[in-house]
């Protein structure tokens, strides 16, 4: 930096005439600033500043970082593009499109009072979306630059409105809003919702919070798919509209530093900030807005606000434009909600209230007053704000837009804290609203609620449609299609067939094989999106970072600590693993992301999510069901899995309740496999099923550490194989079982096998024969029983069906009492009694984690073999086939207290 001459001792001066030397100074380095920004640019005007900045921090010069700007827009008036469109015609469609939005609702609650609906949210955000929809949303005719779209979840009746406008809906698919189960055709589902509108739909975003987040990941995937060369480079961005009460929830600002990291300048967050939640305002005594703009500065992001509408520039173009600005400053949500609610009168006495501001409107009408309105609803400020936000590079931009909820829907909703609940307006005020909108309906239409739309050739729906012609095509549009992959027969897998020998290796390491070699196949390996939210180490993935890679926009700028050693911490622009840090939503968006590549762009890439399983279905439970929703396919992993194979840990760490909680979400295959050959068989049946057969499904495997040899699949593979996919299989017969009396099942899956192999032994001594099942998934046993159970009911008069658990559990190939022994709580066995000819006893894990070894766990929780030939020979006694002095001297011999607390009560 250029050394200064040395700075004389300043002048005492009057304060009168310091104060006019003052003014004077500011008054030369902002005429010298004016130069360099003519001359120079802003971006020159900008490296001066912050070199003046940097060189006053140097001597010391407490300058103090402004996260917020001055509570006006971000681009003025001067710096607006021309609008391109046409600004009355564009005006009409608007209103249209609220008269129909508003119809629906209402005609919806009329069917079936109570039926629900929103009006507010889309009234505040119709002039946001309107913008997008006639010039920046690019659909799949875009190909390598189309965008995603993640809709707010309670401004659907506003989207559906824009479809009936343009003929995708006719009137009877409207009247069906929020009634799907008619029998006149299909209806409209209440939020945005694949699951239920396949075609449509692409982002469940009603669960709020989860929107914002997802969309960072979808940004970050879509660049992490073209630095992978899966996708061709383009310039499509990710919208995320989301509103201001939204940003409570942690899950829509947990992304944000990760956006600004990853350089996500193909995201665009759009902030609908009307100022109220569900209840009332978000911040009444502030200004939410500029909070928001403090968090996402300090975050990284790009920040454009857009506050005013284009009356106001009239003011803020005067010389008393401070005093606006100053006004602006003091005032609070709350007061702007009166503004809103209340209009120009309330606007004259309070905004304007001090003589200087009464002089700036000497000569202003209220009709001129009324036209003071906020940003949001001023197209041409919000064109400006998203053209600005798709030119900028390096960084992610969110756009704060100033709305009114409820805008345009008069006194009884119109800024009004119960405006998110209104669901019906009277006559009085629905021809209030067909005024104010200009809807060409007489009273007696507008009483009966009638639609209105202008006709196929009416230039409304001509221009609708131009538009979005020129930009690719219908959003919001669904399109699950994809080239097929070749995957992996079963020659592939044939080595997990013959088992480990005398290679001791627990499930965890068995699928992290099972993945690598997916990783090596010629055919699907590009596809194959390895997971792992910072526990590579942990769960023995590390060895697949130096072979594919750790995805990094920007590479390795360094050299890594162990760069000599074999398995070296590798990242890369074309990385093929993402290591997502310590955030199980992060990674599981990330997991939702590449598990609908398929429909999004046409790519069926397969992820491969592993994951502490405590950590998982309870804490991204809200994700996993939002994947369900939008047909997400791959794998899930829970790793480290049961309650007593992760020694050590406790009460935290241990898991016997994830299988309970996945059981719950409809399309979610689970599995609690014990072998390696089982993992095998799981992975090529769940490949098959969703990326070759195309089905809207996904898995939950769990996988413990337990190093054991690992057995060959028995004799008979296709019976085995079946049972695998179908949920059990006879793994061991009873040795010498013909002719014995006392005969006992034992079902075990995933780390309970080994205690139930034990417990065979134990028996023997007994006299009990017991065959050994291995149970791979509980759910899909229960399921086929209640389908099966359904089907008998509704058809009386036929042969019953016999479910696949039942036929398998048949007393004659399978006698004696049943056993199940499980990692897992005791309800997820316990719902196949009643499906089965006798009762099922059960075991489980129960209770909270304990810190110790895996034996003296097993024991704690009563799940070790002791236990399980215990209850054996309890059910024994219980059909009368033993005495209760053998389970007494049982007891004994097993050295079990019978008068110890139950581990769920401890």
């Amino acid at each position: 930096m250029t050394h200064l001459p040395a700075i004389p001792p300043r002048v005492r001066l009057p304060d009168q005439q310091r104060e006019e030397l003052n003014q004077t100074e500011t008054r030369e380095w902002i005429d010298s600033l004016a130069y360099v920004l003519a001359d120079g640019g802003r971006k020159r005007s900008a490296e001066l500043l912050e070199a003046l900045d940097a060189w006053a921090y140097d001597r010391g010069v407490p300058i103090e970082y402004k996260q917020s700007t001055p509570y006006i827009n971000t681009i003025s008036s001067g710096r607006q593009p021309d609008y391109p469109g046409d600004m009355e015609l564009e005006h009409r469609i608007r209103n249209i499109i609220r008269w129909n939005a508003v119809v629906m609702v209402i005609r919806a609650n009329k069917a079936s009072d109570g039926i629900g609906g929103h009006l507010a949210s889309y009234a505040s955000s119709a002039e946001l979306l309107e913008v997008g929809f006639n010039h920046f949303f690019r659909g799949a005719g875009a190909g390598k630059d189309r965008d995603l779209v993640f809709f707010q979840g309670h401004i659907s009746p506003g989207i559906y409105a824009r479809s009936f406008l343009e003929g995708r809906f006719d009137e009877a698919r409207l009247n069906n809003f929020r009634r799907e189960l008619q029998p006149d055709g299909p209806g409209l589902s209440s939020y945005p919702h694949p699951w239920l509108m396949p075609d449509y739909w692409e982002f469940p975003t009603v669960s709020m919070g989860l929107g914002p987040l997802q969309a960072v990941y979808q940004a970050r995937f879509m660049k992490y798919l073209e630095n992978r060369g899966l996708k061709e480079k383009g310039d499509g961005k990710v919208w995320a509209f989301m509103g201001d009460g939204e940003m409570d929830e942690p899950q829509s600002v947990a992304g944000l530093r990760f956006a600004a990291y990853e350089n996500l300048d193909n995201l665009i967050f759009v902030l609908n900030a009307n100022l109220q939640r569900l209840d009332g305002p978000v911040r009444a005594n502030s200004k939410v807005i500029q909070e928001f703009e403090a968090l996402f500065r300090g975050a990284g992001w790009n920040v454009i606000k857009v506050v005013w509408g284009s009356k106001w520039d009239e003011l803020l173009t005067k010389e008393g434009a401070p005093l606006i600005i100053q006004r602006f400053e003091r005032m609070v949500d709350g007061e702007s909600q009166r503004y809103a609610a209340f209009g120009a009168k309330e606007l004259r006495e309070q905004f304007f209230n001090t003589p200087e501001l009464q002089q700036l409107i000497a000569e202003w009408r209220d009709d001129d007053l009324a036209q003071l309105n906020r940003g949001g609803h001023d197209v041409q400020k919000v064109y400006a704000a998203y053209q600005a936000a798709v030119q900028h590079k390096g960084s992610p931009t969110v756009i704060i837009t100033r709305t009114v909820k409820g805008y345009g829907l008069g006194e009884s909703a119109e800024a009004r804290n119960v405006a998110h609940q209104v669901k019906k307006l009277d006559f009085e005020a629905m021809k209030n609203l067909r005024d104010l909108l200009d809807i060409p309906l007489n009273d007696e239409q507008v009483e009966h609620l009638e639609f209105y739309h202008p006709g196929e050739d009416s230039p409304e729906v001509q221009y609708v449609k131009a538009q979005r012609e020129q930009l690719g095509g219908f959003m919001p549009a669904r399109q699950a299609e994809y080239p097929h992959p070749t995957v992996p027969d079963g020659k592939f897998y044939e080595e997990y067939a013959a088992g480990s020998g005398e290679r001791e290796l627990s499930t965890t390491m068995a699928a992290v094989s099972i993945m690598s070699k997916l990783l090596r196949d010629k055919q699907i390996g590009k596809y194959i999106v390895p997971i792992v939210p910072d526990e590579a180490r942990t769960f023995g993935m590390d060895a697949l970072v130096p072979r594919v890679g750790i995805y990094s926009p920007r590479g390795q700028t360094y050299t890594p600590v162990d760069s000599g050693s074999l398995m070296y911490y590798k990242e890369a622009v074309d990385g093929q693993m993402l290591e997502e840090g310590i955030t199980e939503d992060g990674a599981m968006a990330s997991w939702i992301a590449a598990g609908t590549a398929y429909a999004h762009f046409g790519i069926p890439t397969m992820p491969f999510y592993m994951l502490y399983s405590m950590f998982g279905m309870q804490r991204v439970g809200d994700l996993v069901w939002a994947a369900a929703d939008q047909r997400a396919r791959g794998f899930i992993l829970g790793a480290t899995a049961g309650r007593t194979t992760l020694a050590g840990e406790g009460l935290q760490h241990q898991d016997g309740n994830s299988h309970l909680q996945a059981y719950v979400v409809p399309n979610l295959k689970t599995y609690d496999p014990a072998f390696a050959y089982e993992l095998a068989v799981i992975f090529e049946h769940g490949i098959q099923r969703m990326y070759v057969e195309g089905i809207d499904e996904f898995y939950y495997v769990t996988v413990d550490n337990e190093n054991e040899r690992q057995p060959a699949m028995p004799e008979d593979h296709e019976r085995v194989r079946e049972g695998i996919v179908r949920g059990m299989y006879l793994f061991q017969p009873a040795a010498d079982a013909q002719g014995q009396e006392l005969r006992a099942q034992l079902l075990a899956s995933g780390p309970a096998m080994g205690a139930a192999q034990e417990a065979v032994e134990l028996l023997k001594k007994y006299g009990v024969a017991a065959d050994l099942w291995s149970v791979t998934s509980y759910k899909e046993l229960h399921q086929d029983a209640l389908l099966t159970q359904r089907w008998n009911m509704l058809h009386p008069t036929e042969d019953p069906k016999v479910s696949f658990v039942a036929s398998q559990l048949d007393e004659q190939s399978a006698p004696g009492v049943l056993v199940s022994v499980s990692d897992y709580v005791k309800l997820g066995a316990e719902g196949l009694n009643g499906h089965l000819s006798r009762k099922l006893w059960t075991l489980g894990t129960d209770g909270f984690g304990r810190s110790e070894a895996r034996e003296e766990l097993r024991d704690f929780f009563e799940v070790d073999a002791r236990h399980v030939a215990l209850t054996a020979l309890y059910a024994l006694k219980d059909e009368g086939k033993l005495k209760g002095e053998v389970v007494a001297q049982a007891l004994q011999d097993f050295g079990i207290d019978p008068e110890r607390q139950a581990p769920v009560l401890r």
